[in-house]
């Protein structure tokens, strides 16, 4: 009875191998949700000047980002803003970008003790120099120095 089990077992682990789907070599994307995507539009197209395309009828915008594959942003009436950095822009001079931004109208993130912004809302020590910001929905964005 023992060794039917097993051998039960070790047949159940076979199937599982050659079924589970790997993801190492597939297309993946990020998505994350806002309260008004026209807003959402507005400030990514304007604002950050990114590629954004409608997805027709479909309350869904798509940001063409260089060198990533789409991200999707969805409207969702009770959304809530999330509170972790959900995209990251890569620049080669964080302090450029944030003096850019600012002048349209962006806010950086102050923070204090460990991860301390300075007046700019750049952030300089211990890692790589970044300063954060939120888009019209809350959501957490930032700017990221390269290298």
């Amino acid at each position: 009875m023992e060794q039917a089990a097993v051998r039960g077992f070790n047949a159940f682990i076979l199937h599982l191998k050659k079924s589970v789907i790997m993801f190492g070599k597939t297309k993946a994307f990020s998505s994350f949700s806002v309260n008004d995507l026209q807003q959402a539009k507005n400030f990514y197209q304007e604002t950050l000047g990114i590629e954004v395309v409608s997805a027709g009828k479909e309350p869904v915008i798509t940001l063409k980002i260089a060198g990533i594959p789409s991200v999707w942003i969805y409207e969702k009436p009770d959304h809530t803003p999330a509170t972790f950095t959900v995209l990251n822009f890569q620049v080669s001079n964080v302090e450029e970008a944030v003096d850019q931004l600012t002048a349209k109208g962006v806010k950086f993130q102050q923070y204090e003790g460990e991860l301390k912004t300075d007046e700019k809302g750049i952030f300089r020590g211990g890692g790589p120099v970044i300063a954060w910001f939120a888009d019209p929905a809350g959501n957490i964005l930032s700017v990221v120095e390269e290298g």
